[in-house]
C-alpha cells in the first residue's frame, strides 16, 4: 500500500484526492493536556497509522480522549493501563483543542478525530484492501444489522461481528470464546465498542491474547452503523457543540457527563495554564535590531 493513502482506483468512491498530509510524526504531536498525553493527528494520519501496523503485521492500540474519559482515567487504573498501553491517542473533544491552542500548543479543528470523523475514509481502505475487521460491543442484533449495511456499500471488507453482553471476567467461559473467535477470525482490525470503561478495562486485560492487529476501542460505532443510533451531525463537531446537541437528546444519561464532571478537571486545567505561562516565560525572545 502506497503511504500517501490516495487512492487512484476505479472503486474509489470520492470525488475527489484528500489533501496532503504528513508521512511521518513529529516529536512535537504528542502533548499532554489535563494531566493526560494526547496526540495532535488528523484523520489521514490516523488511518497511515493503521494501514503500516497492518502491512507489517504489527499490534498497535488507538484510543482518543475526550472530557469524560480524562474524568475516568482519575479513577480507574483499567483506564490508566490502557491510555498507558496506547501507542497514538487521538483527541474527540473540539472544546480541549481550543483550550489546547489558548495554551500556545499547536491543536487545531482538524485534530478532532473520532470514529465518526474517519469512519468513510476507513472503510474505504478497508474494502481497497481486503481488510478482516471484527466488531465486539453493541447488543445481540445490532453487530449483524451494521455488517450487513456495511458490506452492502464495501463489499471487500470481510466483516464480522460480536455482540457485547457476555461475563468480560478473566478466566470465564464466555470470556475465552470470545477470545477465541477473535483468535480464528484473525483481524486486520479489531473494533471493540462496550461503552466506557468497559471496553478499555476488556481490551488491556486481554491484549496479550489478542492477535497481531489495529485494536481501537470505538464505543458506539456500530451502533450508528446499524441506525439504533443517531449520530449528531458532523457541523456540530466542528463548532464544538456536539455535546449540546446530544444533552438535548438524551438529558438524563448525559447530564453529568457533560455538566458535572468537568468540573472536576478544573485542577488540571489551572496547572496546564500555569505551565503555559511557565513556557512563554521561559522562551528565548528575539532582539529586535536598530531601527527595526
Amino acid at each position: 500500500m502506497a503511504d500517501s493513502l490516495i487512492p487512484t482506483s476505479a472503486n474509489e468512491r470520492r470525488a475527489r484526492a484528500r489533501p496532503a498530509f504528513r508521512q511521518a510524526r513529529r516529536e512535537d504531536e504528542r502533548v499532554r493536556l489535563l494531566g493526560q498525553p494526547v496526540d495532535l493527528v488528523r484523520p489521514e494520519e490516523v488511518m497511515l497509522h493503521l494501514a503500516r501496523h497492518i502491512r507489517d503485521g504489527r499490534r498497535t492500540v488507538v484510543a482518543n480522549h475526550n472530557l469524560h474519559s480524562l474524568y475516568l482515567v482519575r479513577k480507574s487504573p483499567e483506564m490508566q493501563a490502557f491510555y498507558a498501553a496506547a501507542d497514538l491517542i487521538q483527541v474527540d473533544s473540539r472544546p480541549l483543542l481550543a483550550f489546547a491552542r489558548r495554551l500556545g500548543l499547536r491543536g487545531r479543528a482538524f485534530h478532532r478525530c473520532t470514529y465518526l470523523d474517519w469512519r468513510g475514509h476507513f472503510w474505504s481502505l478497508a474494502d481497497r484492501e481486503g481488510w478482516r475487521v471484527m466488531a465486539v460491543g453493541g447488543a445481540p442484533g445490532v453487530g449483524e444489522t451494521a455488517a450487513r449495511r456495511l458490506g452492502e456499500r464495501y463489499p471487500e471488507a470481510n466483516i464480522r461481528t460480536r455482540h457485547g453482553f457476555f461475563d468480560i471476567s478473566p478466566g470465564s467461559a464466555e470470556n475465552a470464546a470470545v477470545l477465541a473467535e477473535v483468535a480464528a477470525f484473525r483481524p486486520h482490525v479489531l473494533f471493540v465498542g462496550m461503552g466506557m470503561p468497559r471496553q478499555e478495562a476488556w481490551i488491556v486485560a486481554n491484549l496479550d491474547r489478542l492477535p497481531a492487529c489495529a485494536i481501537l476501542s470505538v464505543g458506539a460505532a456500530f451502533d450508528y452503523e446499524a441506525g439504533v443510533q443517531t449520530a449528531a451531525p458532523r457541523w456540530t463537531g466542528r463548532l464544538g457543540l456536539e455535546w449540546a446537541y446530544r444533552l438535548a437528546r438524551d438529558p438524563g444519561r448525559l447530564f453529568v457527563r457533560y455538566c458535572v464532571e468537568p468540573w472536576s478537571l478544573l485542577p488540571a486545567a489551572l496547572e496546564d495554564i500555569r505551565a503555559a505561562r511557565r513556557r512563554r516565560h521561559a522562551a528565548p525572545t528575539t532582539p529586535v535590531r536598530p531601527g527595526r
